[in-house]
């Protein structure tokens, strides 16, 4: 069945008009010859609304009465009955009365909506369950009627119904809204034009918030990476330098200028944290960012242009906003046009601001020389250099000569490339530089004067120092190559993990926030939803833990940002610990895909487990109505029948016949009673609400009782009662009920001739009461089942009673601490075991036969026997 479309219309306040254009739609809709019916609307007494309803077909309500109150109510049965193709159902955050099905009217619609019935319903915006304490602020008004955000959010349309506040205000006080003697309570507080603005203005926000999820989950679904300026997104990059505070406050007038224009702050921080801002400077930034009403992020990356441009990118931005470079025109000509040129150049459709500042141009700075490789191999390198360059000169001064020049060349050579390889491009540089002095000042004539006597020299000295370059550069793209595969290879477990920790089912959430963390080398990763915590992976210590795909370039001044992503309806990822790489964020999308995955897998697993209550309540009320149909007909015919007769004032009856008459009457109501009794006490005991009043009880007592219940002598029942059994724990009346139903059992499946045998034992703290049989048994994996109420063994017998004996009896036994268990009856049969506590009344250390003891002896002959 295709499941009914909902279409929601939202207003920011009561009387713009939501019911009149709902019914407007469905007489539209109608006269296309769509099927369309009202199931509920509220005129309010408004002429304007109750027009426009017309001839529409509408459902009848159903009146309930609460509290001497009769109240109208939707139908959902006769909606359902009636089947529309459109059902129209006003004012969706309604609370029903109390005896419906359902408590909430948008739950109501839920069941039309699975049904394969369309809906469309109004809601006002103080009745979002995310506003209603910011609509509580505004107005001062507490609204109890809310509906949750994800029905909404769950509706195939929505659409704002809008009103100006001063055209509403204009309505109310014309009398269209409220009655008169409501209008000037009405303007002089809830519809205040301030009020009405702000609730207009939270209705349109909140949809615009919708619209952009939408729109989000779209372009990542479609893999869109370029932007769509469905609104302007202003990303400002900042470095922690003193002009942040400058690009911050650029941005965000450049954002104001645009309504709902968006402020989004960045900084980039390098890999092996070499580049990193002043954390003071930052956390200054990230307040006025926040102060002026915009979200700050933190990325990693090497290539800051291309972090920056794919961050932007990702964020759907439609401006990028980056200060001039406060480099010098001597590193600018050394190191090329810098981030600005970069940015320009890969932004594509994004718009570049370059803002100028106070700082530009300032200083000289050599170009970073981190690259790819860590700090401490450039330090390495640095070192190699410094000790092995004075150590090898010295090895060959002594062993100098013409003809050897050669050798020592290559041997400072393979020094250059070992550095090279060690620490990369700057080291070897150095050393190629050191070397080349070296050579020339200690072992070419004139030795210990630096000169260059012929231009080939010269030239072999710039070959010297490009093979130091050309090496390096080798290295350093080896060491990104090598760095790059590693972190493809742990985003590929990362994926693989998840993907198959969805498919493993309940620990799937936490095995993603733990994976996730680890791989990314976070503090701490949580899955939120609301502000309840469904799980949680901190990193030992509290401290970020390591991932072989990077290091963690984390400084401590970072390890509290937190960045969140949303993981489905309501939940939400949030991970802490530093900054992220822009290619971290295009794989978290996944890990909160994976996770909206393992959330809705948690969730039908619940409602799965609801469910198999719900069928098992539903086999038992079919087991009850069978048993009903089965068991109460005859007693109550013959009763019937009985009592009839004897009305008949046509027929003389003879005392022998009236007699036999009530004598069958009697039975059968005396049968009806104890029936209605078991099933009043199989309730009692699925309800939790037995009433047990637990006491020192003797055994032998009960036992008595029931065999003068059952009206049961010695040619019946064999006893072997041990009187030194203590008294137990127990309610005497239900002990007793116990006891009958058993003997009972027993009794009718024995075989003829053959006595039930009764018997009593203590140990330890627990005192057994066997009831045993000598009759066919049951199979071992059948004992479960006759234990459940309205079983009978096959089911084959319905002149027996509707097999609530032996449910009663383990409920009973349960309910006093005890347990009911059934064993196989040494030579065939069943032996049925109740096992109470002992109580601490007077007992018979000496094994004196108590009073019960000797009466029971004396109907059935034994005392004190020993047990089968």
């Amino acid at each position: 069945m295709t499941r009914g479309r909902l279409r929601v219309l939202l207003g920011a306040a009561p009387g713009v008009g939501k019911t009149y254009t709902m019914l407007e739609e469905g007489r539209r809709l109608r006269d296309e010859g769509k099927d369309v019916v009202v199931a509920v609307v509220e005129t309010h007494g408004r002429a304007a609304t109750a027009s426009v309803l017309g001839d529409l077909e509408v459902v009848p309500r159903r009146v309930v009465e609460h509290r001497g109150v009769e109240l109208d109510e939707m139908d959902l049965e006769g909606v359902l009955a009636r089947r529309p193709q459109l059902a129209l159902v006003d004012e969706l955050a309604h609370t029903n009365a109390p005896g419906g099905t359902h408590d909430k009217r948008w739950r109501d619609v839920q069941v039309l909506l699975d049904a394969g019935i369309s809906v469309i319903s109004t809601v006002n915006v103080q009745h979002i369950e995310s506003l209603n304490d910011v609509v509580e602020q505004i107005t001062g008004t507490v609204q109890r009627e809310t509906v949750p955000d994800a029905v909404l959010r769950s509706a195939d349309q929505l659409e704002v119904v809008d009103l100006a506040p001063q055209a509403l205000r204009d309505r109310l006080a014309a009398g269209d809204v409220y009655p008169a003697s409501r209008v000037d309570a009405a303007l002089s507080n809830y519809f205040r034009l301030g009020n009405l603005t702000a609730l207009r203005e939270l209705a349109l926000l909140w949809l615009a918030d919708e619209v952009d999820s939408a729109l989000k989950a779209y372009r990542v679904e479609h893999g869109i990476d370029s932007p769509w300026e469905a609104r302007e997104r202003v990303v400002v990059a900042l470095t922690g330098g003193a002009e942040g505070e400058t690009l911050v406050r650029r941005a965000a007038r450049i954002a104001a200028r645009s309504a709902g224009g968006e402020l989004i702050a960045v900084h980039v921080s390098s890999q092996d944290g070499l580049r990193q801002g002043v954390p003071g400077a930052l956390a200054a930034q990230r307040a006025l960012v926040e102060k002026l009403g915009g979200t700050y992020h933190q990325v990693v990356g090497d290539d800051v242009p291309q972090a920056l441009v794919e961050f932007a990118r990702g964020t759907n931005a439609s401006q990028l906003v980056i200060g001039v470079s406060r480099r010098g025109r001597l590193a600018t000509a050394l190191t090329g046009q810098g981030i600005g040129a970069t940015v320009i150049r890969e932004s594509g459709q994004i718009d570049v601001h370059i803002v100028n500042h106070g700082s530009a141009g300032r200083g000289w700075a050599l170009p970073r020389i981190g690259g790819a490789l860590s700090r401490g191999r450039v330090l390495a390198g640095f070192a190699l250099t410094l000790l092995g360059g004075p150590l090898l000169a010295w090895l060959l001064v002594g062993h100098r000569s013409e003809d050897g020049i050669a050798g020592d060349v290559l041997l400072f050579q393979l020094l250059v490339i070992v550095v090279a390889v060690v620490g990369g491009l700057w080291p070897a540089l150095v050393a190629a530089l050191l070397s080349g002095v070296a050579l020339d000042l200690l072992f070419i004539a004139p030795v210990y004067e630096l000169t260059i006597a012929e231009p080939l020299h010269f030239l072999a000295l710039v070959l010297y120092v490009v093979n130091a370059a050309l090496v390096s550069w080798v290295v350093d793209q080896a060491a990104r190559r090598s760095r790059a595969a590693a972190r493809a290879l742990a985003e590929t477990e990362l994926l693989a993990t998840v993907s198959g920790s969805v498919l493993r089912g309940q620990d799937a959430v936490q095995a993603l926030v733990e994976r996730t963390r680890e791989a990314l080398g976070l503090t701490r990763v949580r899955v939120l939803q609301g502000d309840v915590e469904l799980a949680s992976s901190v990193a030992p210590g509290g401290g970020a833990a390591g991932a072989d795909a990077h290091p963690d370039p984390r400084s401590d001044s970072d390890s509290d940002s937190v960045a969140t992503l949303p993981a489905g309806s309501g939940a939400a990822l949030e991970l802490t610990g530093g900054g992220l790489l822009a290619a971290d964020r295009r794989l978290l999308v996944v890990v909160a895909a994976q996770v909206e995955a393992a959330l809705e897998h948690s969730a039908l697993s619940r409602e799965a487990g609801q469910v198999a209550p719900l069928a098992e309540v539903d086999r038992m009320r079919s087991a009850l109505l069978a048993a009903v149909g089965h068991d109460l007909r005859r007693p109550l015919a013959a009763a019937t029948a009985s009592i009839s007769g004897l009305r008949q004032a046509d027929v003389d009856w003879s005392d022998a016949d009236r007699d036999e008459l009530l004598s069958t009457a009697y039975e059968s109501l005396e049968s009806l009673a104890a029936l209605v009794t078991n099933l009043l006490d199989v309730s009692r005991v699925q309800a939790g609400a037995l009433a047990v009043s637990t006491d020192d009880v003797d055994v032998d007592e009960v036992v008595l009782g029931a065999l003068d219940e059952l009206g049961l002598g010695p040619a019946d029942v064999e006893l072997a009662l041990r009187a030194s059994v203590p008294p137990v724990r127990a309610d005497r009346v239900l002990l007793q009920r116990v006891l009958v139903n058993l003997l009972d059992n027993a009794l009718r499946f024995s075989p003829e001739g053959q006595r039930v045998r009764i018997s009593t034992s203590g140990f330890a703290d627990r005192v057994e009461v066997r009831v045993v049989d000598r009759g066919p048994g049951i199979p071992p994996e059948r004992r479960g089942e006759i234990m459940t109420a309205f079983q009978r063994l096959g089911d084959t017998d319905n002149a027996t009673g509707l097999g609530l004996g032996l449910a009663l009896s383990k409920g009973f036994t349960e309910a006093m601490s005890g347990t009911l268990t059934l064993d196989d009856t040494p030579g065939g049969g069943l032996t049925m075991v109740v096992s109470l506590p002992d109580g601490d009344g007077p007992g018979d250390p000496d094994g004196i036969p108590t009073p019960a003891a000797l009466a029971v002896a004396g109907a059935s002959g034994t005392v004190g026997g020993e047990e089968p």
